[in-house]
């Protein structure tokens, strides 16, 4: 009434398709790396050398904007550091580095 069931023999593989099956497998992890690298790696070193020229760039009476939200006009500049004019006879020092922005001439009254 039941037949019996035999179990058949695996294909022959082909020679060469273990390249070609290890080559697909990494496909994944190749393609990841690249969408990384243009969605956050290259987008990070355009603005890394943005703010790199805009600190090189700074120079006195700029109206900038400190990381801390501090409006000023540059009083003296210097390689490292800043005089920074918050009001009439206020001067600040800080890093060159603390500068996120420079403002239009005039935003600052």
């Amino acid at each position: 009434m039941i037949s019996s069931a035999y179990a058949q023999s695996a294909p022959a593989a082909v020679g060469g398709s273990d390249l070609g099956s290890s080559l697909m497998s990494m496909l994944p992890l190749v393609l990841m790396f690249v969408v990384l690298y243009f969605v956050m790696i290259r987008p990070q070193m355009k603005r890394q050398k943005e703010l790199k020229a805009m600190l090189d760039a700074l120079a006195k009476s700029d109206e900038v904007v400190t990381s801390g939200g501090i409006l000023g006009k540059i009083a003296h500049i210097s390689d490292s550091q800043i005089g920074l004019e918050i009001g009439n006879g206020v001067t600040v020092q800080l890093q060159r580095s603390a500068v996120v922005q420079v403002l239009p001439k005039g935003s600052i009254k």
